[in-house]
């Protein structure tokens, strides 16, 4: 290569690589946006957007869901005649379909945009890969998969929704150094820290629904509602397993202002008595199936999952936890580890259950992530067989 060549391939070297910062570091903003839609676009997926024209922001928006229009749609209305030309960062892949509202793709090309930099791929069968084909088909440049991991995260349930028509299931554990959730007896108070109860918090704006025992519910008597600062559009659904409607009446649970629904699943063959009393302090009883080893848990999940229940937070108890691990139910886990030891041959395992016979038949994690919320230590784990988008083992 001559110097002239090996000059004009290095100054495109720069240009490329000036670009592609320019497109992360836009992306990243819409990615910030989108962290706005949390808890305000569901069942829809949190969407941001950024329209750049001159290397100046121009229009933003992010998807609510009461607010139908989608995020593309709110920066092109503050981008106004702006638009013409510019660069439009996405989250998320542009639908083509009529839903709510028109195709986004084709108020891109409408606005006359030039450029279009997505960072995940829809998962949705009825657009993926589509919206970006409309926008080439005339003249579009469109980039895909900038900050690909960061955006999959952000609709990582709804991803799992649309593919499978089921919620993704996210257990959560507070638990000790030697993996107690309890001492004998429940005694005591918190195992975890307070940072570590708003990051429990922080899933609860994100999920829809969440579900515990009703050993849970009889030991602790939680409230389990919505606590944190974010504005949650959508009311939590609880969920309780409780096979012979043991559930008291006057549980907190049916005291909560922030709970759309309480969904008690049970044996076909429970009380009829104590599911009147349940249903007349508002509760719906589902009967579902009853196996060897517990309630149908497949036919929990459909019935959430045709809620449109994008995200389940599964909060155990200790016997939950191993049913769902048992049937091979769980798409991430979350382990969040206080640093004290609690010790003693009856304090309670965070999975109970019978456990497996041996190693060998363990389901075998991946830890994804691991981080400090206050003193505490989570570890954001994967099973093998998880259906995440974000599994490790994809």
């Amino acid at each position: 290569m001559s110097e002239f060549g090996s000059l004009a391939q290095n100054n495109s070297n720069q240009f490329g690589e000036a670009v592609a910062l320019q497109d992360q570091r836009f992306m990243r903003q819409a990615l910030a946006l989108a962290e706005q839609s949390l808890g305000l676009a569901s069942p829809n997926p949190p969407v941001g957007c950024v329209i750049v024209r001159d290397n100046e922001v121009v229009g933003q928006g992010w998807h609510e869901y009461s607010a139908r229009d989608h995020a593309e749609v709110r920066a092109l209305a503050e981008a106004g005649s702006r638009a013409r030309g510019a660069a439009v960062y996405v989250t998320l892949e542009p639908c083509v379909h009529y839903g709510r509202t028109p195709p986004c793709a084709s108020a891109l090309i409408a606005a006359g945009v030039g450029r279009v930099v997505i960072g995940q791929l829809d998962p949705n069968p009825i657009v993926s890969g589509k919206g970006i084909g409309e926008l080439r088909s005339v003249g579009i440049e469109v980039e895909h998969g900038v900050l690909q991991a960061e955006a999959a995260r952000i609709i990582e349930p709804f991803a799992c929704h649309v593919t499978t028509g089921l919620p993704l299931v996210v257990s959560k554990v507070g638990m000790s150094l030697d993996g107690r959730i309890a001492a004998a007896g429940h005694a005591g108070g918190w195992i975890t820290s307070d940072e570590g109860r708003v990051f429990g918090q922080r899933l609860r704006l994100q999920l829809e629904a969440l579900l515990v025992g009703v050993g849970t519910v009889l030991a602790d008597d939680p409230r389990l509602t919505y606590r944190g600062k974010i504005l949650k559009a959508r009311p939590l659904i609880i969920v309780v397993l409780d096979s012979r409607l043991r559930t008291p009446p006057s549980a907190r649970i049916f005291q909560a202002d922030q709970v759309s629904h309480v969904l008690i699943f049970c044996r076909p063959d429970a009380p009829l008595e104590r599911r009147r009393d349940l249903e007349a302090r508002g509760a719906e009883v589902l009967p579902v199936a009853h196996c060897q080893t517990g309630l149908d848990l497949n036919h929990v999940l459909r019935e959430l999952g045709d809620r449109k229940v994008l995200g389940l937070l599964c909060e155990g108890g200790s016997a939950v936890h191993w049913s769902f691990l048992s049937a091979n139910l769980v798409d991430k886990f979350f382990f969040v580890i206080a640093p004290i030891v609690l010790g003693g041959e009856h304090a309670v395992p965070c999975v109970g259950g019978l456990g497996y016979a041996s190693a060998d038949e363990a389901p075998r994690f991946r830890i994804l992530n691991s981080f400090s919320v206050g003193p505490d230590l989570v570890l954001e784990a994967y099973p093998s067989y998880s259906r995440s988008i974000l599994s490790p083992w994809s």
